[in-house]
């Protein structure tokens, strides 16, 4: 049998893109998301013991992280020195298509820092692919609520993404 924190390393270890999404979702720069994954990672093993396997552990650990996320970016806003750049983009540097790519994530992933929590975790959790019975439960709101939401965050994001002046090709 294998001890409590080999098992939870295993886990983790599966489910790493999770806490990797969740961080780029909520943090901009490399090292606030770093400190994020290390604070997600940390709440985690302390509520390890909280996992009766009653749902999928991905489940549990997005609920986990989305909290942890969502405490971690309420305490950086209150910092004097959290304060957000306005966003620059150099679209004559970028002729690969990799490089196109990259940077409408890069915009993608700026427009959803400005949603709400709530918002960030509906639409994280629609990329994740997670059934809408599944978000609903997860977030405490209706099936219906979930696809209402998600309609208003879509367009939220264009109008978003159109007010930073980028228009994707």
């Amino acid at each position: 049998m294998e001890n409590k924190e080999t098992h939870f390393l295993q886990l983790i270890g599966e489910n790493k893109g999770i806490l990797f999404k969740i961080s780029k979702i909520y943090q901009d720069d490399p090292e606030d998301r770093d400190d994020l994954i290390q604070e997600m990672t940390l709440q985690l093993w302390l509520a390890f013991d909280s996992f009766r396997g009653d749902s999928k552990f991905s489940t549990w650990m997005y609920r986990v992280a989305l909290n942890t996320a969502i405490v971690f970016f309420r305490k950086q806003k209150r910092r004097p020195d959290s304060e957000q750049l306005p966003v620059n983009f150099d679209r004559d540097e970028e002729h690969s298509p990799a490089g196109e790519k990259e940077e409408q994530l890069a915009v993608f992933y700026k427009a959803v820092q400005q949603l709400n929590k709530v918002e960030k975790a509906l639409i994280y959790l629609y990329m994740e692919d997670v059934a809408y019975e599944e978000i609903a439960g997860n977030l405490g709101i209706s099936e219906g609520n979930v696809r209402v939401r998600l309609n208003r965050i879509k367009n939220k994001l264009k109008e978003i993404i159109k007010q930073m002046n980028y228009e994707y090709r």
